[in-house]
């Protein structure tokens, strides 16, 4: 990647978070906006993990669920600051991932699947299960990060949904910077080595089992951030930010916008979260008109949404 391809995605990110709110016709479309940034930052870390290095999870929403626990049990427990507790989250799930990772990246394929997804089920089990601590199904609260209230106080008169977008699409920005970076640094260039050939990465000599647990720990932490934006916007969480389906939704959102793309991502982020706000019209049907909608996409634009129509108009240019 370029320099000049780099600084082109991050401005392209940057004029998209700037722009689109003067095309939302109520605050309502700020909340789901803020949304639509942490899906994608989580979508990001799917990139790092799968599309650059070329591994699988099925379980890294269990990440997503310690960094959304952390906001909510280290204000509780240990009297931190939201945003600090975020923070450990993120360093907890960074070292979660390294020491779960050395023995489930020695798999491959769907084993290593499988491994990830058993992860991913036992962090929602003790969610869920360890009731006196984090409240079980029905959840905690999240104490309030107080920024906003710091921004009234200098005089910024500021919507929740218009803060929370903002705040969401910077850290947004931010990840977006990191990724891009790390694809044209040597790490990023051992990974995709890597995802092409293990044996031919080895045989030029990346210690392939430390690139494949850089890229593990740095995916965990993304999906970590996402959880702690989402838990502190909501002011709320339960397990469910842990598990199965949420994994799946993560997945699908890079598998939709291009596994390989961060762009891409971002936009399979974006489809994933709006469109069951708009299939709504089909009642019953909605699960139905999705899943054929993926099929489609799968079976036109084999390589995701991005890559597959940039490919398809560069040849049409050509």
């Amino acid at each position: 990647m370029t320099t000049r391809s780099k600084w082109i995605q991050i401005a392209i990110v940057i004029a998209l978070v700037a722009v689109l709110p003067v095309f939302f016709p109520s605050g309502y479309y700020y909340r789901v906006g803020a949304l639509i940034f942490v899906n994608a930052l989580s979508v990001i870390g799917l990139v790092i993990l799968i599309g650059y290095a070329g591994q699988i999870s099925l379980g890294h929403a269990g990440f997503a669920g310690i960094g959304a626990y952390s906001c909510a049990l280290a204000p509780e427990y240990l009297g931190l600051h939201p945003a600090l507790a975020a923070i450990l989250g993120a360093v907890i799930s960074g070292g979660v991932a390294a020491l779960i990772g050395r023995p489930i990246l020695k798999l491959k394929g769907y084993y290593l699947a499988v491994a990830t997804l058993g992860f991913g089920i036992l962090v929602t089990l003790a969610l869920t299960n360890e009731r006196q601590f984090t409240g079980g199904p029905d959840g905690m609260a999240v104490p309030d990060i107080g920024l906003r209230g710091l921004l009234r106080d200098l005089g910024w008169k500021i919507s929740g949904g218009e803060f929370w977008y903002g705040f969401c699409g910077i850290v947004l920005v931010i990840g977006v910077w990191i990724a891009l970076n790390l694809a044209s640094s040597p790490t990023g260039r051992a990974m995709r080595a890597l995802h092409g050939s293990e044996v031919a990465a080895r045989t030029v000599g990346i210690d392939v089992a430390r690139v494949k647990l850089q890229a593990f720990v740095i995916s965990a932490v993304y999906a970590s951030v996402a959880g702690s934006l989402l838990a502190l916007q909501n002011g709320f969480i339960t397990p469910d930010v842990a598990g199965f389906m949420h994994s799946i939704e993560m997945v699908s959102m890079a598998v939709l916008g291009g596994v390989g793309s961060i762009l891409g991502a971002m936009l399979g982020a974006a489809i994933l979260t709006l469109l069951p706000q708009v299939l709504t019209v089909f009642a019953e049907y909605e699960q139905l008109v999705l899943g054929a909608i993926m099929i489609s996409v799968m079976i036109f634009l084999p390589r995701g949404l991005l890559p597959s129509i940039a490919a398809r108009l560069k040849g049409r240019d050509e």
